[in-house]
């Protein structure tokens, strides 16, 4: 580094699949490049964070998603309740390098940091042990991905901003509201010919729409409109909840032979998480149906442990379930129709589960809900 002659090893590709189908590609430095990558990112975060917007909260410190949709929130119900969702075509991949270094030489005028910063934008690829030339894209992975992709991106920013438009923007993921149709279309065509014409970047018009917020998913949030309150308000998205449930389904498949308490904590992990996140949504109810889903799971997993009609009958009896009663649920067939059974709800109850250390969700989340 001292004498300028490093040069940073080609990153390693590697696809991990996207939940909406397709693949993301990472690109993996060695372990001293992340180092001198994040040596790097340390001295330009202090400077670029002065430059950039307010309303754009990715990879940037004491940001978070949560923060941008409560923004967002704010602006739908200020009247701007027509979205514009933009999608941009593999950002990371096709960022031009020679746009991003003009725009980095306008503020960085250390020619060894600009020099350094571009050889890692061409220090290749390697795909099946393979090299490529990484002729554009900035990979994501690195430690100064992010910045580069907030610096390039905080032009698109200004543009906004100089048009008086409301917006939101995480790393590549932008929404803009507006008061009508007829102006979300207008933006939509104005903001994609600058992204393309100006930002050298593709945006994907088949994916990029023009909705109100019901239709919208943005961070893994869906929007509602609140007629009691008359104000519009996130919950987690459809299909937030569904990935929720697979997750969960697998922790709590019967066939998994691991112990149920260790299930449990898994379970606990899982709901931490995921209601951590979405604290700033408006979920009760979805999270009092979950919390039976996933009793109810757990007690087939219980009944499945106990093994044979013997075993489940004397548990039974010995958690309070009728001799007579606990012996025909005993022989009874089918997981699911026996654990709907009051019998076992009886024994293996709410109460019970708990002192197993199982989270409840509606608890959790009432004690952390940010807009109860």
């Amino acid at each position: 580094m001292r004498t300028r002659k490093y040069k940073p090893q080609p990153v390693r590709r590697v696809e991990i699949p996207k939940p909406d189908g397709g693949v993301r590609n990472l690109g993996v430095p060695t372990v001293t490049d992340r180092f001198i990558q994040q040596a790097i990112a340390l001295v330009l975060t202090p400077i670029y964070e002065e430059q950039f917007h307010d309303h754009s909260y990715g990879f940037r410190p004491n940001r978070c998603a949560q923060q941008a949709i409560l923004t967002a929130l704010d602006m739908m119900n200020d009247g701007n309740d027509w979205i514009v969702d933009i999608d941009l075509e593999k950002f990371f991949d096709t960022v031009n390098h020679d746009k991003l270094m003009t725009i980095i030489g306008r503020t960085i005028k250390d020619g060894d940091v600009i020099s350094i910063v571009r050889k890692y934008l061409v220090s290749g690829i390697m795909i099946d042990d393979e090299y490529e030339d990484s002729i554009v894209g900035t990979p994501q992975g690195g430690n100064l991905s992010p910045l580069l992709a907030n610096i390039m991106l905080n032009e698109l920013d200004k543009e906004m901003d100089k048009r008086g438009l409301n917006f939101v923007r995480y790393a590549d993921d932008c929404i803009i509201m507006v008061g009508s149709e007829m102006s979300a279309n207008r933006v939509m065509r104005n903001i994609s010919r600058f992204i393309e014409e100006k930002l050298g970047l593709k945006v994907n018009m088949t994916k990029s729409k023009v909705d109100k917020p019901q239709g919208l998913k943005y961070l893994g949030f869906g929007f509602y409109f609140d007629s009691r309150a008359h104000q519009f308000k996130a919950k987690p998205h459809a299909k937030s909840v569904a990935k929720f449930k697979k997750r969960m389904k697998e922790l709590t498949c019967r066939s998994w032979g691991v112990s149920n308490s260790y299930k449990v904590k898994k379970l606990n992990q899982l709901i931490r998480g995921w209601i951590n996140y979405f604290k700033i949504g408006s979920m009760k109810t979805l999270c009092k149906e979950l919390d039976g889903n996933i009793r109810f799971r757990l007690r087939m997993c219980i009944w499945k442990h106990w093994k044979t009609p013997q075993n489940r009958a004397k548990n039974l009896i010995k958690l309070g379930v009728p001799k007579w009663a606990a012996w025909r649920t005993a022989y009874s067939k089918g997981y699911a129709r026996v654990c709907r059974a009051s019998d076992i709800s009886q024994a293996i109850s709410n109460k019970r589960l708990a002192s197993f250390g199982l989270i409840s969700m509606v608890d959790y989340y009432t004690k952390r809900c940010v807009t109860c």
